[in-house]
Order: C-alpha cells, then sequence, then structure tokens
C-alpha cells in the first residue's frame, strides 16, 4: 500500500493576488499611506477622499464600505480578515491627529472608525458652505506665486462643488449653468492678481470668447518671469539712482565744508588762503603733478625752468584755470625765491 503525500494546503487557503484579503509584503500596519493627518472639520473631506484613493488602490475599500464581510464559516479566512482589518484600521488611526486618535484608539473594527469619523466631521451644513464661499471671495494673490495661488484657490472650488453639487442633467440649461459657473470662476482668479498683471488682465477679458480659468492661468503664468524681471530691475535701478544721488550730496557737502571759507586773495581761488598758497611759497618736494611736461633746461635755477614748473603745476592744481603766470607774477615770484636764498 502506496503512501500518498497529504496536501500542503486546501484551495479554500489560497489567497489571489486580486482577493480583498491579499497582503503585500510591504502592507504593515505602522505604514502611513497618506501624507497629511486629519485635523478636524476644517480639511475632513480632503482626507477622506485621500484615505480612499489609498484604500482603492490597495483593494481595501470594502472595508470601509462594509461590502467585504468577515467569513466566520472558513476558519483560515476568517483570521485572514482579522488581520486585514486590523491592518486597515492602523491605517486610518495613523492618518489622524493626536487628539482625534485618543477617542478611536479602542476601536477595532476599520468600518466603525470610518463611520464614526464620517459623523463627526461631516458637517456639510449651511455654516460650512459659507466660510468656504467666503475663502473664495476674499482670496487674493498677495505674496503667492501665480501657480500658488491658483492652486489654492481651486481647490476652495472643487470643495465647494462638492458641498454643493447638483444632480447631473443633460438638457440645455445645464450647458448655461455650466459656462456660468465657468465665468466665475475665471474673474474671481483675475479679481484676485496682483495689479502688476492688469496690462495680462485686460488682455484676456479682450479675447473672444473669454477662455476658461486655466487657460488663462496658463497665459499669467508665461507672463510671470517678466514680471519678476521687471519688479526686480526697477528696484535695483532705483537704489543704484539712490545711493548715486547720496554720493554726490556727500561729496558736495565735504567740497562746501572745506572751502567756502577759504580764498586765496592772490588768485581769488577757493580751497586756501594766500598763505598757504603753492603758487606763491612753493610746491612740497612729494607735490606730483597730473601732467606731465618735456623740460628742455637743464639747469635748474633758470628762470624759464621754474616758470615751466610753476605753469604745469597750475594746470594740474585746479583745471578750472588754465591759463599761464603773468609776467608781473613771475617777477614777484622770482623775487621771493631770490631773497628766500640770501
Amino acid at each position: 500500500m502506496s503512501d500518498t503525500p497529504p496536501e500542503s494546503s486546501s484551495k479554500n487557503d489560497v489567497v489571489d493576488f486580486d482577493d480583498p484579503l491579499y497582503l503585500h509584503p510591504s502592507d504593515h500596519s505602522v505604514t502611513t499611506i497618506i501624507n497629511f493627518k486629519l485635523l478636524g472639520t476644517e480639511n475632513f473631506r480632503v482626507w477622506k477622499i485621500s484615505m480612499t484613493r489609498a484604500l482603492k488602490a490597495r483593494n481595501k475599500q470594502g472595508f470601509i464600505e462594509g461590502t467585504e464581510l468577515k467569513d466566520n464559516k472558513n476558519a483560515v479566512k476568517s483570521l485572514k480578515w482579522d488581520r486585514v482589518n486590523a491592518i486597515v484600521c492602523s491605517w486610518i488611526l495613523n492618518s489622524l491627529s493626536e487628539s482625534i486618535y485618543i477617542g478611536h484608539a479602542c476601536s477595532e473594527f476599520a468600518l466603525d472608525v470610518w463611520n464614526e469619523l464620517c459623523e463627526t466631521y461631516y458637517k456639510a451644513d449651511g455654516s460650512v458652505v459659507f466660510n468656504i464661499h467666503q475663502q473664495i471671495n476674499s482670496l487674493t494673490q498677495g505674496s503667492l506665486s501665480v501657480s500658488d495661488y491658483f492652486n489654492k484657490l481651486d481647490g476652495l472650488w472643487k470643495e465647494f462643488d462638492g458641498l454643493t453639487k447638483c444632480l447631473d442633467c443633460t438638457c440645455e440649461a445645464a450647458t448655461h449653468t455650466k459656462n456660468h459657473s465657468k465665468l466665475m470662476k475665471l474673474m474671481q482668479f483675475l479679481s484676485g492678481l496682483d495689479d502688476s498683471y492688469n496690462q495680462i488682465k485686460s488682455h484676456i477679458l479682450r479675447m473672444e470668447p473669454l477662455p476658461d480659468v486655466k487657460t488663462a492661468f496658463s497665459i499669467v503664468s508665461k507672463e510671470e518671469p517678466n514680471q519678476k524681471h521687471g519688479n526686480i530691475y526697477v528696484v535695483s535701478n532705483k537704489s543704484q539712482n539712490s545711493s548715486t544721488f547720496a554720493g554726490k550730496i556727500t561729496d558736495n557737502k565735504k567740497f562746501k565744508g572745506r572751502n567756502q571759507n577759504l580764498i586765496c586773495k592772490n588768485y581769488g581761488i577757493k580751497g586756501h588762503t594766500i598763505e598757504k598758497c603753492y603758487k606763491l611759497i612753493g610746491y612740497p618736494k612729494d607735490f606730483k603733478p597730473k601732467y606731465e611736461f618735456n623740460k628742455s633746461s637743464t639747469g635748474s635755477g633758470t628762470t624759464s625752468h621754474v616758470s615751466e614748473s610753476v605753469n604745469a603745476s597750475v594746470i594740474s592744481s585746479d583745471k578750472s584755470y588754465h591759463h599761464f603766470l603773468t609776467n608781473d607774477h613771475s617777477t614777484k615770484l622770482m623775487s621771493l625765491l631770490h631773497e628766500k636764498e640770501l
């Protein structure tokens, strides 16, 4: 009598990949399947949509919809159901803020947690609709980029439409209502833009037919780099002009403070007195004239050499007086030099 090998498992124990009871190796209870937490009524709708989408991607939406029931007749599948339910329940709890988590930490079933959250925070009453509508009408671009401003406004529109959604209709009136809604969104978007976009707003409003809000956003986005460049240019240009103007004022103050009370009585030149006039008392040894002149004379004490040096110094020391010493001045200067040598 030959031995027959026992079956390793029954067909009922096998969980197919498409079965909601199937768990991927990466499905752990500590996993976070959405990247933000439920704070309360203010973000419940976004949280609910994100959580539902994440559970559908893992084929586990039946645990929050009540369609995936526990099979108590099959012990193996019953245990698998308990395991998957615990993991789904952990995913939901991991997405709650600390204050909300405390009230649901002892819940055992994912469906119970989901229903309690919906009953508590899904309040689509008049106050919620009013608050969203008020945010839409008061929202302006401010310091936001065009993209951030549009995305924030678009999120409010979708949330408002979800709360006030009408029944689907295919009649002609439905088309007019839809077009009116598109027009209102376009006006809201343009009215909230910064005043620097007034020119491009006027261009959009003159278009026939008027574009939808997404097309208008695309047009304005292309203009945004030019607006930034223009603003930077204006600011830098103003700063440069201000600095230049301040520098001129400072230089003028320095010049006036130094020369306004000093006048040379010999030549009437401002900036020094007759006692310190280099043209009369002689130039310091370290004095360097701004202009070089060729000197043909080799004698250091000759009249022609002294005259050339003095005349060159006169020209270099004060550009506003482009004239040479007169004969009387040269004679007087030579007399002073002669007396000094004696």
